[in-house]
């Protein structure tokens, strides 16, 4: 019998990469601990689901022991038929962030760069430095607007992927058409670009038609999810309309049967309920308009939201007091080191409830002037 002698010392084990090693974990926003705590940390809906999609679900449940359908494929049919594409043109995954990270696999390799504003939704540099490439981070300008003349500068030969969050993740505030044009026209046409719409159902000023945009730019990929507007956000489930060749792409690199049963399901039946979503979202966008007046009319200076939270540009200093102040409210918020504080819109009551901690700025050293 051969024996073979290992050269390796005996103390040797397993590791992982030292650019996972290094990768700073991702921080979801804390849960409610109670029937009263306001839980405003995620983004999540407050709606229960719609009963439609809860039939749909209890549906699937009965079906959970067999495989769900690997691409998707009645699901990617009914996104197709909602936005007027067709299915190839569609790629569904774990939630947005899964579908990016497809998008990632599919086009980046070691060493490529990704461009993206600064600060945007924390999970970009982490999917980024998973897949080996290098983020390049843009800073905002200061009225929190990506600033895309800096990002189409940051453009290189290394360049595959730039993202773009409309509205942005966590300020709140939308691209506008004309900046879009703009910036699409100075992009190389090698470089696809990603325009991730998770907020974009609570839109209702100046925005863009993602869709007619995505006609015109071969080199566009449009992301969205089905977590928040339409309260999916513990099935985990989203999409990227893209060419068909880049959307075959990101099913070659997707998890085999990434999407369950009932996520499925449940997406087919959100599209179909059009009419109570937009009741929902209107709701939330009435609530944002008058919070964030509110808010105005006590001092602060909150960006013009599109989304389902507000920002509050912060230092450290002012943010750990909003975070305690809240807190003492059994309110759970989401906190930024160096950037500031975002919080989600709930029902009227509960937004209430914040305006409440908010309306003295006194307690916070803000007595007069601009919060910053």
């Amino acid at each position: 019998m051969l024996c073979m002698t290992s050269t390796l010392p005996e103390t040797a084990v397993p590791e992982v990469r030292a650019a996972v090693a290094q990768l700073p974990a991702y921080v979801a926003g804390r849960s409610a601990q109670t029937e009263l705590t306001a839980a405003l940390a995620s983004n999540e809906s407050h709606f229960t689901p719609l009963p439609s999609v809860v039939e749909a679900i209890t549906a699937e449940a009965g079906r959970i022991h067999r495989y769900p359908s690997m691409g998707a494929v009645e699901a990617r049919e009914a996104i197709a038929q909602h936005h007027g594409v067709n299915a190839d043109e569609v790629a569904a995954g774990p939630g947005s962030s899964g579908v990016l990270q497809q998008i990632i696999s599919a086009v980046c390799g070691h060493g490529d760069e990704v461009v993206f504003a600064w600060r945007s939704f924390e999970a970009y540099p982490i999917l980024v430095a998973v897949a080996g490439a290098v983020s390049v981070r843009v800073p905002l300008l200061a009225d929190e607007h990506h600033d895309l003349d800096a990002m189409a500068a940051a453009i290189t030969d290394r360049t595959r992927l730039v993202i773009l969050c409309s509205p942005n993740n966590p300020t709140g505030v939308s691209i506008s058409g004309d900046a879009l044009e703009r910036f699409l026209q100075s992009v190389p046409p090698r470089v696809l670009v990603v325009l991730d719409e998770a907020y974009v159902e609570f839109q209702r000023g100046p925005g863009v038609d993602a869709l007619d945009f995505y006609r015109r730019y071969p080199n566009l990929c449009i992301l969205r999810t089905f977590s928040k507007a339409y309260g999916l956000a513990g099935l985990r489930v989203g999409y990227a309309i893209a060419r068909p060749d880049i959307a075959e792409g990101l099913r070659r690199t997707a998890v085999p049967f990434g999407v369950n049963r009932m996520a499925q399901a449940a997406a087919v039946a959100s599209l179909a309920a059009e009419e109570e979503i937009r009741e929902r979202t209107d709701a939330v966008a009435a609530e944002r308009t008058r919070v964030i007046e509110a808010l105005r009319g006590y001092g602060w200076n909150v960006p013009g939201s599109q989304a389902n939270f507000y920002w509050l540009r912060a230092s450290d200093e002012l943010r750990e007091q909003l975070l305690a102040a809240l807190g003492e409210a059994d309110i759970l918020a989401r906190g930024y080191a160096v950037d500031g504080v975002r919080i989600t819109l709930a029902d009227a009551a509960t937004n209430d409830r914040v305006l409440a901690v908010l309306a003295d700025r006194g307690r916070f050293g803000l007595a007069s002037g601009t919060a910053r």
